[in-house]
Formats: C-alpha cells, structure tokens, sequence
C-alpha cells in the first residue's frame, strides 16, 4: 500500500502547530484525544516507511520550543514523555514486551500512579535547598520559572531530615484543584475577564506569569512522580520507595499510588480509579504503569521518545471536536429558557453525545457560538456535556450570532430576566405548558387553593391523560374521566371533586398566592390583598402604589405588573371567577394591619398556638416574619427551648415576649379564635 508522502508532511506541520499553541502559548486549539490520533496517525505511516523518518519529526521529539519570555534552562536529564495505551488489550501488550525484553516469565511489579492533568516541572535542589525550578518544555530544554513555583505551598523551599542527596533534582506534576479553577473562573468572569477552558490550561497559565505574586494567588498544588539526576547520596532501588522517600522529605505524593503485580491487578486499578474519578478534588487523564524495580528500568533503557518500561493508560477523552448542527431554546419546569446545543454525535467521556448545555444567554456571547462552528465538548463523569470554546479558525462563511428569543419558544409570553440573574425565564406560568405541572401543584396546594386530595402524582395523571391542560380545567373535571384514572375510583373521584368545588370559595390573599407570580409567597400576597383589598384594584395598579407595598421591592413590583399586563392572564383569572371561584373583599391595609412595619421572630417551643398559627395571625396584622435575628427585627416571640435566636437578641437589644404576651395582643385586635 502506497504513503502519500505529503501526508506525513501535512501531519508533521499539524502537530508541530499544536505543539507550539499547547506548550508556549498555552493556549491549545485542538483536545488532547485530537492530538493523540494526529500523533498514532504519523507514528503508524513513519512505522511503515522508516526512510521517511526525518530528525525533525514530531515522533521524534517531546514537545516543542518556549518562549524567550524566560530564561532558557537545558535539562542535564532530558524530561521524556510517555507511550499511550488505549485498551486492556494495549497494556497486555506492554506488559508482554516487558516480560520478553527481560526474558522473565514470572509477573512484573509495576508501580500505579494517577496520571495528573497539569504540568510538568524539574526541581533542583543543592545541599537541601530549592535552586532551581524549570518546566519541561521541548524535554531538552525547558523555561525557568524559580520565582513562581517558590510561591506554591506544597513545594518545599527546604527539604526536611537530613539524609538527603547533596544534589537532587525531583519530577513532578503541578496542577490546579478543581475548587481552585472554579473560583478563578468566577473571579475572572465577574471582572469581565478571559476564562480558562480547563485546569490544566489555568495552572500553566498561572506558572507562566512573569509576576510571581499573580501566581501567589493562584491554586496551584504539586506532586512527585520521580527523580532525575541524583548525586552525592543514594535512594532506595523500588520506584515506590523512592516516592516514599521523597515524601519523608517533604514533597507531596498521590495518596492512590500503589505498587501491584501482573497485568490483571493494573486493569483492576484502571477500573477502580476510572469510578473514583469524578470524585477526586483534581482532574487526571490516566494512569501511569512503571516497572517498580529500577534495575529492571535500566535494563529496559529508552526508545527515541519514551522509557520502555512505563506506559501511560489513558481514559476515554472528556474533550472532543465536534460540529454544532442547531440550538434549541427549551423551557424547563421553572420558565428558565436554557439554550441547548444539538450536535453532530461525537464519543467522548464513554458515551455518544449528540447535546450539550449552552447554560444561559451570557454564555452564549462568551463563546460567541453559532451553528455550522467546530466547537470542543467536554464530559465529565455524568456532567452534562457542555461546550467550552469554539474554533473560529474553522468557521464557515456566512455564519450568524446567535440571538436569545424575546418570547417563550412554547408560548407567547415574554422571556424576562431579573437585574443580577444570568437566567431569562417565560413569564407565563400559568399559560404556558412546559410549566403546567408546577403551576397547578402550586395553585392546589394547602396554602393556596387548599384542594385535598390533589397531590403531585395525581396531577401529574391528569395533565399526562390530558385531562387538564390549565388551572382552568381543574373546575370542568368529570367524575367519569377522573374515577378512570389510575388508583381512583368513583368515591375517590367524587371527593376530589367536591374538594375542587369547595376551594371555589377562597380568599383574595390565597387567590393571589395561587396564581404563581415570581417572588409572590404567602406573606407578600396576603400584603397585597390587605393593601389593596380588591382583585381589581391590585391588577390596576402601578409600580409606584406596589412599591408601597410592606415587603414589595422593584424587582417584584415588575414581576407583578408584568403579571397582570398579560393578556392571557387576566383571561384566564376572568374565567376561573365565571367558573364560580370567589372571596370577600378585604379592608385595606391602613384599616386592619396595625402592625405593618414591624418585624417579628419567633423561637423556641408554643405550647398553645402551632407556629404556623401564630406567624399567619401576626401576617394577618400587617406583620412581617423572618427566621433571623437582626438590627431589623422588633420584637421575638420566645418559648421553651429558645436558643442563640434569644441570645442575639438580648444581645441587640431586641423587644422579647412570650406566647401569653402574643396571644394577649391577638385578643385586643380581635382575630384571637
């Protein structure tokens, strides 16, 4: 079979491209699975033509130049890189080649470490102190960055005992936790500042500041994986051991490292570290399989580009190129509206995925994502596969921004967004059929509309039967349709609906409740009702009169005056009146809520009173109830078994009152029963 040599060349010039982006730029535009494939592809045509082989080659080398942006320091090791293995079957045949370089036909030791998603660093240290830390750049040659890793903790300036080599240099991974990216990723994000797509490209981002004290303020951790040159002293002859003792000496090694014998026990390990995966504070891509014994590694030596006898066994990819085919606007069970991108089915993290979450508008324009993009995925475990960056290089002509709909993709209503929230949500929750389910359990509920019998899973029957479709409905139920359903019966259905004809007869504050406007609890609409006393007059009313409203803000004050000014709302709530649905006017506010303005807590035990009973009764006054003490608060309603509540509020200098007190006050206003 015929090579194309200008195949080779095209590949060679790839890698070369994304090794300069990877390693001096940090800023890579391929995932490492891309990169992977681009090298096996190169490595299995130079295997079938070795006269192609050119000094040069990527197969060849370990990475590529850094910057001049640092000082230049030559490895008196060079820093090799590992062969990757992608299967059981792969590391068999390692540790097959082991056994017959070594003519041995007892089981092999290997030593098994994570294999950390960071960067790779040389430490030097002279008579017991750091002089020198270097990255490995193109493994020949690497940057000095002394000053930056002095400012990671986990790095010691100094080595503890005494019985260390006069000159040693340590190899390790340095890395960001996975807590730290994403406090850096917020810190950046609300500074309006560039992300970083992953840890690994933060912690070499943060190793390659020319500023130490930025550096200083990163996460970064390191751990030792081995050593290189060593001199004036001796270390133990098993890989483990030496790691052991580094750790005596003060450096951080991988708490899941183990030493086990023969193949089998190295895939047992593979699994077990590919379930605790998720669930390690860092990330890792593999895992690293050495020959414990180093007289065994001398023995075995090197090829061009790697040691013979490690390997490292990669897991599936969690990034992946893939193309994005389409975005749909989907309304969850809440009204938030969550883009989602629909894309070309791609393997990636062990699964096929073919969506992934955009999360909300704001991250749609970091991204600057639009349909037809080359776009890297990533998953994680049973994370929802998200889209970290797009490749603009591969962008099709003609493409457009995406732009966020205005109105709900299931209904007419408009998409709102709270000042300060990245979520846009449908504002018609009792119209529209994506939020149908939550709007009628909210509106039957006990605080609500109160219907007894009509629980979540019946709900949920009537809306799947299409037996309802809106609150509405629930009032032109028939007994047939409903003693059909599952578990019910004709009583059963007879006391449901004589339930849902009793809560016809309501009140103006539970009606409001009920109607699920965003923000609107059962103390606010009980404010509303008692300051406006009438139905009308509250959907007539402007955001000034709801501003003086006890408890009512600017943000919800526009979510009721979005509410009301809906077309479909106020049609269906003149239909659930003509459906029998009523109550008595109240009196307004500055009639009947002697208490508005103040604030009560109440603590510890109510002997005579439910504490339910109490905070409704001290609402229907005007007053508000919280659950913490505060400079705000007036009064505290103490019982037995009162605890910090009553002593912060000595402490403040709070009014304090017991249940006798409160239910004294509740007489002379006459709502006592």
């Amino acid at each position: 079979m015929s090579t194309d040599p200008s195949e080779i060349d095209r590949l060679r010039e790839q890698l070369h491209h994304h090794n300069y982006r990877y390693y001096a730029l940090d800023d890579p535009q391929i995932p490492d699975a891309e990169y992977d494939r681009l090298l096996r592809r190169l490595q299995d045509l130079e295997t079938q033509h070795p006269e192609l082989i050119t000094p040069d080659s990527p197969s060849q080398r370990v990475g590529s130049p850094p910057l001049d942006a640092f000082t230049k320091v030559t490895h008196q090791l060079p820093m090799l890189s590992l062969g990757n293995a992608f299967s059981d079957q792969e590391v068999a045949d390692f540790d097959q080649r082991i056994r017959e370089l070594l003519d041995k036909v007892d089981d092999i030791e290997y030593a098994c470490e994570p294999k950390l998603d960071g960067i790779a660093v040389s430490l030097l240290y002279e008579q017991g102190l750091l002089v020198l830390g270097a990255t490995r750049g193109d493994g020949v040659s690497g940057e000095d960055i002394t000053q930056n890793v002095k400012t990671i903790g986990s790095i010691p300036l100094k080595l503890s005992e005494k019985n260390y080599p006069d000159r040693l240099e340590v190899r390790g991974e340095i890395y960001m936790t996975k807590r730290g990216f994403e406090r850096l990723n917020q810190t950046a994000a609300e500074k309006g500042e560039k992300t970083f797509v992953n840890p690994r490209n933060a912690a070499a981002g943060s190793l390659r500041q020319l500023d130490s004290r930025i550096t200083a303020t990163r996460s970064l951790e390191m751990c030792a994986y081995s050593v290189g040159v060593v001199a004036g002293g001796k270390l133990p002859q098993r890989h483990t051991d030496v790691l052991k003792q580094l750790s005596q000496w003060g450096f951080r090694i991988n708490s899941e490292m183990q030493a086990l014998t023969g193949v089998a026990a190295c895939q047992d390990y593979y699994r077990q570290l590919s379930q605790k995966r998720n669930h390690l504070p860092y990330e890792i891509d593999g895992i690293v399989y050495k020959v414990n014994q180093l007289d065994l590694q001398d023995q075995l030596g090197f090829i061009s580009r790697a040691p013979r006898w490690a390997v490292a066994r990669k897991f599936p990819a969690q990034e992946e190129i893939t193309q994005l085919l389409g975005i749909e606007f989907q309304v969850g069970r809440t009204g938030a509206v969550t883009p989602v991108a629909r894309l070309k089915p791609v393997f990636v993290g062990g699964v096929t995925v073919s969506n992934a979450t955009l999360h909300n508008e704001d991250e749609i324009r970091r991204l600057d994502v639009r349909v037809g993009d080359s776009v890297i995925i990533r998953r994680a475990g049973d994370v929802i596969p998200q889209i970290v960056s797009v490749i603009e290089n591969r962008r099709p002509a003609g493409t457009k921004e995406t732009v966020f709909p205005s109105q709900c993709p299931v209904c007419p209503s408009p998409i709102v967004q709270v000042p300060g929230e990245a979520v846009k949500r449908c504002s018609g929750g009792l119209i529209c059929t994506a939020q149908i389910k939550e709007a009628i359990k909210h509106f039957a509920s006990r605080k609500a509309m109160d219907i007894d019998g009509l629980g979540d899973k019946l709900v949920e029957q009537l809306v799947d039967k299409q037996l309802i479709s809106r609150v509405l409905d629930l009032y032109h139920l028939e007994i047939d349709a409903v003693s059909a359903l599952e578990r019910m019966g004709k009583k059963s259905a007879s006391n449901l609906l004589e339930a849902i004809d009793a809560s016809k007869k309501t009140t103006l504050n539970r009606f409001i409740y009920s109607l699920g406007i965003r923000e609107v609890g059962e103390a606010t609409a009980r404010n509303l009702a008692q300051h406006y006393g009438s139905l009308e007059t509250l959907m007539t009313a402007d955001h000034d009169s709801l501003l003086e409203v006890n408890d009512v803000g600017p943000v919800v004050a526009g979510f009721i005056l979005d509410f009301f000014a809906q077309d479909n709302n106020r049609q269906l709530i003149a239909a659930m009146q003509a459906a029998g649905i009523h109550w008595p006017d109240s009196a307004v506010a500055q009639n009947a809520a002697p208490l508005v303005g103040l604030t009560y807590v109440l603590t510890g035990s109510l002997e005579t009173l439910t504490r339910d009973q109490a905070k409704q009764q001290l609402q229907s006054l005007g007053a508000s109830v919280t659950n913490s003490v505060s400079t705000k608060t007036d009064y505290l309603v103490a019982g037995p078994g009162a605890g910090a509540k009553l002593q912060k509020a000595q402490d403040l200098g709070i009014a304090i009152v017991d249940e006798e007190a409160l239910i004294q006050l509740f007489k002379q206003q006459g709502t006592y029963q």
